[in-house]
């Protein structure tokens, strides 16, 4: 018994559906393996294989394996940074509106980490929501907190996979905020045991320690 962490580079051609992602891993039920190791291995090549499949230049990607012995360690903590769902706003957009994105282009630039948990779109297969907490930091113009907090609520009637929501969201503040530098990392609630956490950077930086909040 384990529990695993899988980091897969935005780089890869492909995504793997959740779901066939959970059917291939309850086909190691009944496998025999010499060590934790050689599941690992088997898991990466195939994983490796299917996100790379068709690229002129393939990689790898990253798989941990926690034993059971060591669930004990694994933590649990919230994104950092200021709590958009403080402020009272009225929404009336329920699908993805760049246009509610605003920035303060005669001020001073800031330097800000802003955290939602309204963010809530569909699978884009099977139509089934998905919720999640979402983590803005930047630096640049100041943006408007009430439009980011409309805009990250205007997903609700969206299908998407998160990864594509993240990759949206990110995009859709860049061009309309233009800051200097944007990460935007979301947490997803897991739905068939697997919970999808996108991450997307402007800058090269290490990636956010993988903690588990506490609606995953």
């Amino acid at each position: 018994m384990a529990l695993a962490h899988f980091t897969i580079p935005c780089e890869t051609p492909h995504i793997i559906e959740s779901k066939s992602f959970k059917l291939y891993l309850n086909s190691f039920n009944s496998s025999r393996f010499s060590s934790l190791e050689e599941v690992r291995d088997a898991i990466r090549a195939d994983v490796s294989e299917a996100v790379w499949r068709g690229s002129d230049a393939p990689r790898t990607i990253g798989v941990k394996l926690v034993a059971a012995e060591a669930f004990a360690d694994e933590k649990m903590g919230e994104l950092p940074g200021l709590l958009l769902d403080r402020l009272d706003i009225e929404c009336d957009q329920y699908t993805p509106d760049p246009t509610l994105l605003t920035a303060n282009h005669d001020e001073a630039p800031v330097s800000e980490e802003l955290v939602s948990h309204l963010l809530k779109s569909n699978c884009l297969v099977t139509g089934q929501p998905d919720w999640g907490s979402v983590q803005i930091s930047y630096s640049g113009p100041q943006i408007d907190q009430e439009g980011l907090l409309k805009y990250i609520v205007s997903f609700r009637n969206h299908n998407e996979f998160h990864e594509q929501c993240v990759e949206r969201i990110f995009m859709d503040i860049w061009t309309r905020c233009k800051p200097i530098k944007l990460a935007v990392y979301a947490r997803y609630t897991r739905r068939g045991g697997l919970d999808i956490n996108p991450f997307r950077t402007s800058h090269p930086q290490a990636l956010p320690k993988n903690l588990r909040n506490a609606r995953q």
